[in-house]
């Protein structure tokens, strides 16, 4: 059985990169991810919906540009970062619906109380959470294979040029 393939990165790292049998993966066009329009995915005049989409727009603006800064995040890698923030949006409006309601509420009839129903989706909602911060680099063990860009937008050898 082969040896597995060191990523990209750890073979840099260790000065064992050899074009012939490693790759650097592909590469995009260079343009920057453009925030959506949080009024199209959150739709409602609602003040949860209201909070969601300032939620949204707040993770958007603290993670998309370092994404773009650290691991060239560019705009047809972008649906992974708008599903990141769309689900870190909607957990945080499940915990506070959570909070404001307990974690319990009165049951169908009112006699007795039963648990609440969005806690059933919580932990399906953090281990998205967790496989997109994954994909993006957000987590410690996925930022060590990430690669970041090389030089700038004027790099010489930059073959979208």
């Amino acid at each position: 059985m082969p040896a597995p393939r060191k990523p990209h990165l750890q073979a840099v790292r260790e000065g064992t990169f050899r074009a012939d049998r490693q790759t650097e993966g592909i590469r995009f066009a260079p343009s920057d991810p453009v925030e959506p329009d949080w009024k199209d995915l959150i739709p409602g005049a609602k003040p949860a919906a209201k909070r969601m989409r300032t939620d949204a727009a707040d993770i958007w603006s603290r993670i998309v540009p370092g994404l773009i800064a650290s691991a060239g995040l560019t705009d047809p890698q972008s649906l992974t970062a708008v599903e990141f923030v769309m689900t870190s949006a909607q957990l945080r409006e499940v915990n506070r619906q959570i909070a404001r309601d307990g974690m319990t509420i009165p049951g169908a009839r009112g006699e007795s109380m039963v648990r609440h129903p969005l806690l059933s989706s919580v932990p399906q909602m953090r281990m998205g959470l967790v496989r997109l911060a994954g994909e993006l680099g957000l987590t410690p063990a996925a930022a060590t294979k990430i690669i970041a860009p090389e030089g700038g937008p004027d790099s010489a050898d930059d073959i979208w040029d």
